[in-house]
């Protein structure tokens, strides 16, 4: 079998091969070919040692030279090319403590992870396949190459991996790669915050948002998200609900579109439920001001995962708003896109479809009625370019200054105020009146 790989990998497997070292690609790009996939990146493993391949090319950069990786520009493109080797033991749960180097590739891919990750391609020898890779690919299973508990001893982040390729590819796992994770899940707490995230992410944007749940099933999530763990198998014993706190979060984020704000608020949006619960003398249960409370945790999460401020400032409005029953009137839009903000606002219905969708179907005809008449008047509004904040008036506090306000808090309370009859009446946004009943609420004083 031959791929039709880039004109650079091809010249650059050529340079090494006519240097004398064996050069394939390697892992998951030739997976991905194997699949009918693009490939994202070609990685290429070879017998060069680092400085050998430093030697054969003008431009490097050493991106990870302490374990045999070189980055090649070639055509102002980067490329890793890792020399073939051997590790020894693992000290930290990712690197090991020394590299060996070696000549036969056969040494180089008893360490990688899967088996579906250890097939080697080559122009000059075509498919190199140790570990019977192909047979996994066609039979959608993934395993481990060789012992899949030395495998997630040496790379702990490697169990999160099986997860998120399950999600993306919808490939099951090996039973004895699942036992080996049960096994072995405290092992993650070695793993970095920002490696679990990027993970995470992988997940949660793959066709199976909800594989999430797996996490919980190989007892991975109690050690990465410990607040969403717990709400598996939280009851939500009222009418509305048919399944219980985890399960309904897993149902409301494979119910999203593929966007990453949505689906983290999704899968954020009811974790303070468990802290929360009440249960009234009809037997029924409540989480009285659990956004609030799911808000805190999400928000204290996602700065420790080492998320972007921007996203978890996002993130932490959605959740804060997503129990927020949104009258169908341009008053009642216009004040929590106030709130939320026009792009966040649509963000919001859909997330409150999506939270809806996953209650008892029974009410759902009702809700997204509702939901869509909504997000009709929402698109009204953005068309007339209707003000709904402080920053659409057309005075501001230089104006109220100018009128005898002194700087300071009460300036915001009396723009804020503008603001609501404003949202009431569009055409009260005028220089005139918005004046005049700035200088009568300050003779009120």
């Amino acid at each position: 079998m031959q791929f039709d790989l880039p004109e650079d990998i091809v010249k650059i497997l050529g340079i090494l091969e006519h240097s004398g070292y064996e050069s394939y690609v390697a892992g998951g790009a030739v997976r991905d070919m194997l699949m009918g996939r693009i490939p994202h990146d070609y990685d290429i493993a070879t017998s060069a040692r680092p400085e050998q391949i430093k030697k054969l090319f003008s431009k490097t950069i050493d991106t990870g030279i302490k374990h045999g990786t070189v980055t090649v520009v070639y055509n102002k493109t980067g490329y890793e090319i890792t020399a073939f080797r051997r590790d020894g033991k693992y000290n930290d749960g990712r690197h090991p403590e020394k590299v060996e180097y070696v000549t036969d590739v056969r040494s180089d891919v008893k360490r990688r992870d899967f088996t579906m990750n250890a097939i080697m391609f080559s122009p000059k020898r075509g498919i190199v396949d140790l570990f019977g890779g192909r047979g996994d690919i066609s039979n959608k299973i993934i395993r481990c190459v060789g012992n899949p508990e030395n495998r997630f001893r040496e790379d702990a982040l490697r169990m999160l991996r099986a997860v998120r390729f399950c999600a993306q590819l919808g490939f099951r796992i090996d039973f004895r790669v699942e036992k080996a994770i049960k096994k072995c899940a405290a092992l993650i707490k070695k793993v970095s915050n920002e490696r679990i995230l990027e993970e995470l992410n992988k997940i949660l944007l793959s066709d199976n948002p909800d594989y999430i749940r797996k996490l919980h099933e190989y007892n991975l999530l109690k050690y990465i998200i410990p607040q969403l763990d717990v709400c598996f198998g939280e009851p939500q014993r009222n009418k509305y609900h048919i399944y219980d706190v985890g399960e309904h979060i897993m149902h409301a984020v494979k119910y999203t579109p593929n966007d990453y704000i949505i689906r983290w608020a999704t899968l954020m949006h009811d974790i303070g439920k468990p802290c929360c619960s009440s249960t009234d003398q009809n037997g029924i249960i409540h989480f009285y001001g659990h956004h609030r409370e799911s808000k805190r945790i999400a928000i204290d999460v996602l700065h420790r995962l080492r998320m972007d401020n921007d996203s978890i400032k996002s993130i932490s409005i959605l959740v804060d708003n997503h129990d927020v029953r949104v009258d169908q009137t341009r008053q009642a839009v216009k004040r929590t896109m106030a709130r939320t903000g026009a792009e966040l606002f649509e963000k919001l219905m859909e997330i409150q479809k999506a939270d809806n969708k996953a209650k008892n179907p029974v009410y759902y005809p009702e809700k997204e009625k509702r939901i869509n008449a909504v997000y009709e008047i929402y698109r009204q509004i953005l068309a007339e370019d209707q003000p709904y904040l402080v920053s659409h008036l057309v005075v501001n506090g230089t104006d109220l200054i100018k009128i005898g306000y002194r700087p300071g808090r009460e300036i915001g309370d009396v723009l804020k105020k503008l603001t609501d009859e404003v949202i009431i009446n569009p055409k009260l946004n005028n220089r005139e009146y918005l004046l005049r009943r700035a200088k009568e609420m300050r003779g009120r004083k």
